[in-house]
């Protein structure tokens, strides 16, 4: 009963995170232009406002998805939180680019900290949807196309980029948060008018309970196992791990938060060039992660990961010496989305190896941490490098921190258990399983 997944059910469900990630390639790349060309803001202080979407998670995530947690209702538990967070975004959202054009700084920030505050509502419960909803054992190849979702809604964003946003420091903005709303809406009216929530919930318990007497023998055993503690070598390769992912997150995320601003103060582009970059680098991430999968069936995760930290380092050297933009440099942006699909791909599994045996869920916490830490922090660092210095910054910045965390990488001795052949092909797309 119920053996297989239920792929168009599983692609309804994850319209909540294809609206989310949607929403995230317009703030990271359009709210950091706004705040510098409208408003006059510093790098530093612009840093600071990007990174308070982090601040916000770290608090408001596991609220949220605590409170979704024992909440019930005719819609089902998570169902709710989606309607509501979703409509308080969308009104705060489109008052983003009236508060742009109006030059009306309070409103902006009003509306700025209003759809951080909405999307926060049900960011968790969106997640939480599709394990909800899909047994135990079909989870990996569920997220998997969750994932691909996320993927699709990003580069969405990023072609109403390309061909909404005008020219000059001071384009009409209107557009583009309106495709964006629009989606959101659109995605989130099919989700809940074709996922029965609290029925589907229903079933699949059934299912679970039903397959619970073919997994009881080993029950006990595995509850007195999570009981257990790390080996002190194990929590070492975990601390270095850690590092590690604070380290390429700090790269990585200082270079996607003060991109669009680079290109049109170093390389002179206007409007939209930035986000021909960007599209490139989300498609080939989106590409590479079967040949990826394959490499790290061969070769280990350490390797794999290893390899594309110093890959994306090798990128951003080649940047530094990019004085005007050029079609070449799609090339190493291709090449850098490969990179970031080699990292994302392995650590968060490498983390879960290795707190096997103990608390899994309590290390998963541990790694969006960490990665949530970099994220508030190099916005503010590399913003001040940019203000304070020069935007030349930018890319040794990254480079820096890369080179960091391929440093700490060779320090992690546990974790590299090669993974498994994947059942299917799109399961090598699951980054989270």
């Amino acid at each position: 009963m119920g053996k297989k997944l239920k792929y168009g059910r599983t692609f309804l469900i994850g319209l909540a995170f294809l609206s989310i990630s949607s929403f995230w390639q317009v703030y990271d790349n359009i709210i950091p232009l706004m705040l510098k060309n409208t408003f006059g803001l510093g790098e530093t202080v612009t840093g600071m406002v990007m990174a308070l979407d982090n601040v916000l998670a770290i608090f408001l995530l596991p609220v949220f998805g605590s409170i979704s947690d024992k909440v019930d209702t005719k819609l089902g538990k998570r169902t709710p939180f989606i309607i509501t967070g979703t409509a308080l975004a969308v009104v705060f959202l489109l008052l983003l680019p009236v508060a742009d054009q109006a030059l009306n700084l309070p409103l902006f920030v009003g509306a700025l900290f209003g759809v951080l505050i909405s999307m926060g509502i049900y960011r968790s419960p969106a997640v939480a949807l599709m394990p909800d909803l899909t047994p135990n054992r079909l989870r990996s190849r569920a997220n998997a196309v969750i994932n691909l979702l996320g993927a699709v809604g990003g580069v969405y964003s990023l072609i109403m980029i390309k061909l909404l946003v005008g020219k000059g420091d001071r384009p009409d903005y209107e557009p583009l948060f309106i495709s964006v709303a629009a989606v959101m809406i659109v995605a989130v009216v099919v989700l809940v008018l074709t996922i029965r929530e609290k029925k589907i919930a229903a079933q699949v318990a059934a299912e679970e309970a039903a397959d619970v007497p073919e997994e009881s023998s080993g029950g006990k055993e595995r509850e007195e196992k999570k009981k257990t503690v790390l080996a002190p070598e194990v929590k070492r390769s975990m601390i270095f791990m850690l590092a590690s992912i604070f380290l390429w997150f700090t790269a990585y995320n200082a270079v996607t938060t003060a991109f669009s601003r680079y290109t049109i103060v170093v390389w002179k582009l206007e409007g939209s060039g930035f986000a021909d970059c960007l599209m490139v680098a989300t498609v080939a991430a989106i590409i590479s992660y079967i040949p990826i999968g394959q490499i790290s069936g061969r070769f280990g995760r350490k390797k794999t990961i290893m390899g594309g930290v110093l890959l994306m380092a090798a990128c951003y050297l080649a940047a530094i010496f990019v004085r005007e933009y050029t079609p070449v440099i799609n090339v190493a942006f291709a090449l850098i989305g490969v990179a970031w699909a080699a990292i994302n791909v392995n650590s968060y599994p490498m983390i879960v190896a290795m707190s096997e045996g103990a608390d899994i869920g309590k290390f998963t916490g541990t790694y969006y941490t960490f990665s949530m830490a970099a994220q508030i922090m190099t916005p503010i660092l590399s913003g001040y490098f940019l203000e304070h210095i020069s935007y030349q910054t930018l890319f040794p910045y990254a480079m820096i921190f890369s080179l960091l965390a391929f440093l700490t990488m060779t320090q992690v001795r546990h974790g590299d258990v090669k993974p498994v052949k994947k059942a299917s092909l799109l399961e090598n797309f699951d980054v989270e399983d």
